[in-house]
């Protein structure tokens, strides 16, 4: 590892866990835990998994010009935003490709918690300082230990640690005690939280926590089968600069009057984009084996001619079958159309797929 790979606050207590570390955007994270990765991933859907998740990125946006300074830097119309409302957007670039993808959360009228991606952390920093230049904004990147716990029984875990959740519905952020952020979202395809908190808090929350036989400490490599059941797109793998949201199947993100009015950055590049209709789309794919399939396999259609490639792919623990996603054809993009990807050397057959591999769960009501 080089000497500027960065480590997470609580490095401490996933190695006395027995956590396997590993690099990842730079960080040195958890991959796995001593249940391995198989267990993590059906505990998370059956009880509640506890994620470290401290290598993203919290920044407080506020003062006058938050929104006017959100809505051109994201397809997003910040000031529509109930309070504690949460939306996922994006940064996109002149080009519309997608710069990274975030959570902005509503919570007060000129005060806004962006959530963003770790690889992307710094460089989103500097974006949004300088698209703050002209703006009466403040962009302030907050020093929080970040936890996620995620699964049907997370609500029941944090309220036996003395946190309630009761009211608090998907897609809504509050800062329910001083320098705490709570909002019940995550990244999984389940009901589930995301706390940003101080880290002398947040080691006396995991303490408390762990002590619940429901609650288990899961790793990247868990996080990564349990996203990609739900449909989940990573930034840097199923979405890049080079993809716009159309292509990518995300449109359902920007609001229909800011698709057609905003004046956010790549505005123009998306709106000729969707005139122009994609010429490839995001879409599910399922290996008609139990070999999994993975990220940069080439697709070709039934004739041999190139359709595509495989952006995420592997092992669903709870589908029961390998799972994956990448771009194909527009034309080739109907659920049941059959592709073949290029597993070392041999054709695979594999099946477009609609998104999610599994219902999601989320307390939405």
């Amino acid at each position: 590892m080089t000497g500027d790979t960065k480590h997470l606050p609580l490095e401490d207590v996933h190695a006395a866990a027995g956590a396997r570390f590993g690099a990842f955007a730079g960080w040195s994270m958890p991959l796995t835990y001593p249940a391995g990765v198989m267990k993590e991933h059906l505990h998370t859907r059956e009880h509640a998994g506890l994620f470290d998740i401290s290598h993203m990125k919290l920044f407080r946006v506020s003062g006058p010009g938050a929104v006017p300074l959100l809505d051109r830097a994201c397809p997003l119309d910040a000031g529509a935003l109930e309070i504690s409302q949460s939306k996922l957007t994006f940064f996109l670039n002149e080009a519309a490709g997608i710069l990274d993808d975030l959570i902005v959360t509503r919570l007060g009228d000129t005060n806004f918690m962006v959530v963003a991606n770790a690889g992307n952390a710094i460089a989103d920093e500097k974006h949004l300082h300088e698209l703050a230049t002209g703006f009466d904004v403040k962009v302030e990147p907050l020093d929080r230990v970040f936890l996620a716990i995620q699964g049907p029984e997370a609500w029941a875990a944090l309220s036996r640690a003395g946190i309630e959740t009761g009211s608090l519905l998907f897609m809504h952020g509050i800062e329910p005690r001083k320098n705490w952020f709570m909002s019940r979202s995550g990244y999984t395809g389940e009901d589930g939280f995301e706390i940003g908190l101080p880290e002398a808090d947040a080691r006396g929350l995991v303490a408390k926590l762990l002590e619940d036989e429901r609650v288990l400490w899961i790793g990247l490599a868990a996080r990564d089968s349990l996203r990609l059941e739900a449909g989940l797109c990573l930034h840097g793998q199923d979405i890049t600069a080079q993809t716009d949201p159309a292509s990518a199947a995300l449109m359902w993100a920007i609001p229909k009057d800011i698709r057609a009015n905003g004046t956010f950055i790549g505005a123009d590049a998306l709106r000729a984009a969707v005139e122009r209709g994609s010429a490839q789309k995001r879409v599910g794919l399922r290996p008609d084996a139990r070999q999994p399939v993975r990220a940069g396999a080439t697709l070709f259609d039934a004739d041999g001619n190139p359709a595509g490639h495989v952006t995420s792919g592997g092992f669903g623990p709870s589908a029961g079958h390998p799972v994956a996603m990448g771009y194909v054809p527009t034309p080739l993009a109907k659920p049941g159309t059959r592709v073949f990807a290029d597993v070392r050397g041999t054709k695979i057959p594999v099946d477009v797929s609609s998104l999610p591999f599994l219902p999601h769960r989320y307390r939405k009501g």
